[in-house]
């Protein structure tokens, strides 16, 4: 028991002063030894080397999959049955993936990215599989289903798709998407990064061109005139949908525009966010597509309008000339369409609203479409109504009515007007600036004032300025009343001369203004030189600040959309060459970006209007004149218009007739 008790660790603490044996025995027994017990230290730093050598061997072995996680991206769903429920009808969807595809291009561009230098021929490597693949949807034909969506950025590939897709779904038109632009990502990825599968039933296309990564964006744009010049060839799309926004890119719109303006295609440009605004266009069909390229201006301006501010005065009441057949854009749109706008003061809730909608189907004549226009108004009070003509491509300003009820109380009532006989004169007030001549053939160069230099020796400047020409417009023009009630008589007169004359004067037939214009503005300008008027135009700064004409989707007037000049500019089967030079020809100067700002801060000198005296003048043609030329001008040709128009024979020494007020009767001599 005693070596027991000894072997205890604290029942032994009273032997602890015990001197032990110097043989190593003792009371224990020579045979036993302690069992050694690892320390916890030990065991804690074995466990913590394990895991870091577990981490580190699952950390090399895996460095080659690192990256982006394909499981992580957006679900993308096939169904084997697809075919079996799709439309008999329906081509079946080209392949636009070949069989074995490239590796995954890099998504993002190298440090050392290359300077965008170059600007060489055009080829397309992938579209032209594509496009051939896709005879089932009958695109050789100008009337078929197909309906294309484009887009450069893929910000507006995100935005479009989604729309695409739900049209798609609906089985009622070929769908297609066409990529252009710098992006390297592959159809595959932007499918699936989408979350577009085979459901959606749309047709891509690779239409961008080779090393977009080093091109100008002069070759890009090129690019896509060419590219959409290639598809309309094999699809002739009935409409061609884009991302308005600023996310698209702005070579890709000026590529398309030029398309559009060539071709005549419908051009829908979607604004930022009008996903769930504008779906109802995903249910229509092809044909009801085809006819927006006018409705989508008419719905812009009419808005515009609704924007602007009539606080100074009266609200106008507002007249809408529709043509025979109205689409469905059309009609949605003015079933909601309220005038006087919501936010203009209006006790009575009268509507100042009239709809004039064509009855004939057939096609006007010249005649038949000046005395329609014309006579949808008439004003009560020539002195005090006025008639403000709009064209569908004009965008308005909220302040554009400010300024006409400033520069028409400046010009037309105010004293110095009546003293010096300005209001005479003034056949109109412009807002907006022309880019050509009335024939169509050249550009047309504004005046310009020499700006008073601040210093003897500082040299003079010149700046734009309002000015005074003799050719009048119809883009975006207030006619003054009693103007318009002697244009009216004058057309009167005119149409019935010619009817009466065998053969038609020359004076009568020959067109001077080109036939991108409505036909009564012919007469309008007849009339200008007869009697010396001018109209006032703003100088480019002003304009900015009234009004813009989107001259990309203009359209030759009824009138004249069968004649020769209305035809395609540019053939399918055009060459390159060809391509080439009608782009060329094309790329006019832009149309004035809309600005707008207060009135005052937009107007030059303090916010005054110069004097009508101070203002330069032109003539019909282009040409600076002045005050004394213009009206010897006028005179000569209301003698040569008298003569040979009028049917007017004055013998020497006769006194011509004295002209009357509202009344072009001066002019003409036929029988009452």
């Amino acid at each position: 028991m005693r070596g027991f008790f000894l072997s205890d660790e604290e029942l032994g603490k009273k032997d602890d002063d015990h001197k032990s044996f110097k043989n190593g025995t003792g009371l224990r027994q020579p045979n036993w030894h302690p069992a050694r017990v690892p320390p916890r230290r030990s065991l804690k730093r074995i466990a913590i080397a394990l895991v870091i050598a577990a981490i580190i061997y699952l950390f090399v072995r895996n460095i080659p999959v690192l990256g982006p996680n394909v499981q992580m991206r957006r679900p993308s769903y096939t169904h084997p049955d697809l075919d079996a429920t799709r439309d008999a009808s329906a081509p079946k969807s080209p392949s636009y993936e070949r069989p074995k595809p490239p590796p995954t291009r890099p998504r993002t561009r190298p440090q050392n990215t290359p300077e965008r230098n170059f600007n060489g021929p055009v080829r397309f490597l992938e579209l032209g599989q594509t496009l051939q693949a896709i005879g089932g949807t009958r695109g050789t034909m100008m009337i078929n289903r197909n309906i294309l969506f484009a887009t450069s950025s893929l910000k507006s590939a995100a935005t479009l798709l989604p729309i695409a897709c739900q049209m798609g779904i609906e089985l009622q038109n070929y769908v297609h998407f066409a990529l252009m632009g710098r992006s390297e990502i592959t159809l595959r990825d932007l499918r699936k990064i989408n979350g577009i599968d085979e459901s959606c039933h749309i047709i891509f296309h690779d239409a961008r061109p080779d090393d977009t990564q080093i091109s100008t964006d002069d070759r890009m744009e090129n690019a896509v005139f060419r590219a959409l010049h290639h598809i309309f060839q094999y699809m002739h799309p009935q409409a061609i949908f884009v991302d308005g926004s600023s996310d698209e890119e702005s070579f890709f719109l000026r590529g398309v525009h030029q398309h559009v303006n060539v071709k005549k295609n419908t051009l829908i440009e979607l604004p930022r966010g009008s996903g769930k605004r504008l779906q109802w266009l995903t249910k229509l069909d092809s044909q009801a597509l085809r006819m927006p390229g006018t409705s989508g201006s008419l719905i812009r301006l009419l808005r515009s309008l609704s924007a602007a501010d009539y606080t100074s005065s009266a609200v106008p009441h507002l007249t809408i000339e529709l043509p025979h057949d109205i689409d469905y854009s059309t009609k949605h749109f003015l079933e909601s369409f309220a005038w006087p706008p919501a936010h203009v003061p209006n006790p009575t809730n009268a509507r100042y609203l009239s709809l004039r909608h064509r009855m004939p189907r057939q096609r006007l004549s010249e005649e038949e479409s000046s005395a329609r226009f014309l006579e949808s108004f008439w004003p009560a009070q020539p002195d005090f109504s006025h008639v403000l003509v709009l064209s569908p491509q004009a965008e308005l300003s909220p302040d554009f009515f400010h300024y006409l009820k400033y520069s028409l109380m400046e010009y037309k009532y105010s004293a110095i007007s009546t003293h010096q006989h300005w209001d005479r004169r003034l056949f109109g007030i412009s807002l907006e600036q022309p880019l050509q001549l009335l024939d169509g053939k050249g550009s047309f160069s504004p005046p310009s004032i020499s700006k008073e230099p601040e210093s003897s020796e500082a040299p003079q400047n010149e700046i734009s300025t309002s000015f005074l020409w003799q050719a009048p417009t119809s883009n975006a023009v207030l006619f003054l009343g009693d103007k318009w009630v002697e244009l009216q008589d004058f057309v009167s007169r005119s149409l019935e001369a010619k009817q009466e004359s065998d053969p038609v004067p020359a004076l009568l037939s020959e067109k001077v203004v080109s036939t991108q214009h409505p036909s009564w503005l012919e007469h309008a300008l007849r009339l200008a030189r007869a009697r010396g008027y001018w109209m006032l135009y703003p100088s480019v700064d002003i304009a900015r600040n009234l009004a813009t004409v989107h001259r990309e989707l203009k359209h030759i007037p009824e009138e004249y959309d069968n004649q020769e000049n209305s035809k395609p500019l540019l053939a399918d089967d055009a060459s390159e060459e060809e391509i080439e030079k009608v782009r060329q020809m094309i790329r006019a100067g832009p149309e004035i970006t809309l600005a707008p700002v207060s009135l005052l801060d937009g107007l030059p000198n303090k916010g005054n209007l110069r004097p009508l005296g101070d203002l330069p003048i032109l003539a019909w043609d282009g040409q600076e004149t002045n005050f004394e030329e213009l009206n010897s001008a006028a005179i000569k040709y209301a003698a040569e218009f008298r003569e040979k128009a009028g049917n007017c024979v004055t013998e020497p020494g006769e006194k011509l007739k004295e002209k009357e007020r509202l009344s072009a009767k001066d002019l003409f001599c036929t029988t009452e």
